[in-house]
């Protein structure tokens, strides 16, 4: 299960707001995934029974692009080389594009959860 987050609390106080959207920025410039041409949905591990559902549930031209992404930074890192400026991952191209599928899937493990726990009792 996806670890809980304070982003809603954060985006609901606006003075908060400003103070940390500056050091995110900041942060995941300093990671340096995007200096590799990858995005951030890239690094979440594969090891997981709900995200290799979610890569399942991509649709072809997302998982070559993935798959694309992960050999290409994989090949900078073993040259010890970063992508030239024009092929690194922009912050607007920097898009969410698992997070929301795993979510999906686990709202929907949770729901079978809840079904499955369902004591029925006949009326007497």
């Amino acid at each position: 299960m996806s670890a809980p987050s304070l982003a809603p609390y954060i985006l609901k106080r606006p003075w908060l707001k400003r103070w940390i959207v500056p050091f995110a920025n900041w942060y995941a410039d300093a990671a340096g995934y995007r200096r590799l041409g990858l995005r951030a949905d890239d690094l979440i591990p594969e090891e997981n029974d709900t995200v290799q559902l979610a890569l399942k549930r991509l649709s072809p031209k997302e998982s070559y692009d993935r798959v694309f992404r992960l050999r290409r930074a994989f090949q900078c890192s073993l040259a010890h080389q970063l992508l030239p400026a024009a092929e690194q991952t922009k912050p607007e191209e920097d898009v969410k594009y698992l997070s929301p599928i795993i979510e999906e899937i686990e709202a929907e493990l949770k729901e079978r959860a809840d079904l499955e726990s369902i004591i029925v009792q006949r009326k007497k």
